[in-house]
């Protein structure tokens, strides 16, 4: 079969540094040598790739940015009409002022918003922020919040210190040596940890963490964690950008009765139009205005249109519910499968971000995974960000094919013949979370 997806990622590595722009859509890391890399058309949970080959997207949905599905009409028509209208102007568009008001009515605890264009940009300024509200530089953090050098700096004493956070081993290459000893990382549901930070820095202005992502949160350990923010005069932020829009419409920190100073929000808010939103408390927010924060491209009218348009839909079709069941019958049926094929199996995540471990995270078992799934249709890998496209039809069906393969992996593995299955290289294992 002609794949000229896989061999126009052979050529991207040679003009584009590491292939693309984002490392989770990186080829080896779901088939080397036979991923299709590129897509020509997406809509629904169908993805059409260079060769006009059609997959159902039972992945990752565009890195959870789609959770309407992809090219959803009504946010489709949306964008359509402003960009018609004109997307720049030297004047403002007045939709960035609905969609605060918008904002400020799902997070009641919050008065002021400030956006950006994609997540990681859009936690550096709740950094900034903060650290300008607090006038301490020392960030305590838990869990995954972007590439930029406050996050990375983390490594520069310890290139192990992001190990159980992102990735292990990574190379703070080109962070400012200046930045070391300014970040540091505590571990999930384990507040002794954030405690000790405590007692050895004493210009800890800021807490940052992701309020849930993998495993439930102990709520005790998100009161203890509000309560240090308070005692020692912190901004504590958290970060929704994956977790929030998937348990309710808005942030799921609210479904632990805990309320941070800071809040950001991005990919699912957008439907895949880039949007960032920085929701605050005003007495810190207001710091903004003292500090230079401010790009061009912040002000650009499709992604605030499509914010709007996509809050409006998830609340009239209650999205969230839609997606942790559709999680929940996900996860139950790799578990029940592996079970009767005798695989071992572990899931973990939220239901709308649900993930499995094979065979204790074996390479050449997911690689195998990948491979038999894509030769049946589906781009498949062990997460799955569930959709509204996720119809109970299309899981059924999605899991008899999953059956299918559990069976090719079950005599795989009994007859040590995995390697003989697969026609290129492994997996390689890029990208590590464990909050």
């Amino acid at each position: 079969m002609i794949n000229s997806g896989a061999k126009l990622w052979n050529k991207a590595k040679k003009i584009i540094p590491g292939g693309n722009q984002l490392l989770s859509k990186r080829s080896d890391q779901f088939l080397p040598d036979y991923w299709p890399s590129y897509y020509r058309k997406a809509k629904g949970v169908h993805v059409w790739d260079m060769d006009n080959n059609n997959y159902i997207d039972m992945s990752i949905m565009g890195i959870g940015a789609c959770t309407l599905g992809y090219a959803d009409d009504d946010v489709n028509k949306a964008v359509e009409n402003v960009i018609e209208k004109g997307s720049m102007c030297t004047l403002n568009c007045y939709e960035e002022v609905e969609l605060a008001e918008k904002l400020l009515e799902i997070e009641k605890w919050a008065e002021m918003v400030r956006y950006a264009r994609t997540g990681g940009e859009s936690v550096s300024i709740a950094i900034r922020i903060a650290r300008a509200a607090t006038g301490k530089d020392k960030i305590a953090f838990c869990g995954y919040h972007g590439w930029h050098d406050w996050y990375l700096s983390a490594n520069l004493k310890n290139n192990e210190n992001l190990t159980d956070h992102l990735l292990p081993g990574l190379n703070p290459l080109g962070v400012p040596q200046s930045l070391e000893n300014t970040c540091f990382p505590f571990n999930y549901n384990n507040i002794n940890d954030l405690e000790e930070i405590i007692a050895n820095e004493d210009e800890i202005g800021t807490i940052i963490m992701e309020p849930v992502r993998n495993f439930d949160p102990d709520i005790s350990f998100l009161k203890k964690v509000r309560k240090i923010a308070n005692e020692i005069g912190a901004v504590l932020i958290f970060d929704e950008i994956t977790s929030g829009w998937r348990l309710r419409v808005g942030g799921a920190h609210s479904i632990y009765g805990v309320d941070p100073d800071i809040i950001v929000f991005g990919k699912a808010m957008g439907n895949g139009h880039p949007i960032g939103a920085i929701l605050g408390k005003e007495e810190i927010m207001e710091i903004a205005q003292e500090t230079f924060i401010s790009s061009t491209f912040w002000t650009e009218r499709v992604g605030f249109a499509a914010a709007i348009a996509t809050i409006n839909k998830m609340e009239n079709i209650n999205n969230p519910k839609h997606l942790i069941k559709a999680g929940k019958m996900i996860t139950k049926g790799w578990k029940e499968l592996s079970a009767e094929h005798n695989l071992s199996l572990e899931t973990m995540g939220i239901p709308p971000l649900t993930t499995f471990v094979l065979e204790n995270n074996d390479s050449q078992m997911q690689t195998l995974f990948n491979q038999e799934m894509l030769d049946r249709g589906y781009l498949a890998s062990n997460h799955v960000y569930t959709c509204s496209h996720h119809t109970d039809k299309v899981i059924n069906e999605y899991l008899e094919v999953v059956d299918d393969v559990f069976g090719l992996l079950r005599n795989a593995k009994e007859n040590n013949t995995i390697k003989e299955y697969l026609r290129g290289p492994t997996i390689s294992k890029g990208f590590k979370r464990l909050n």
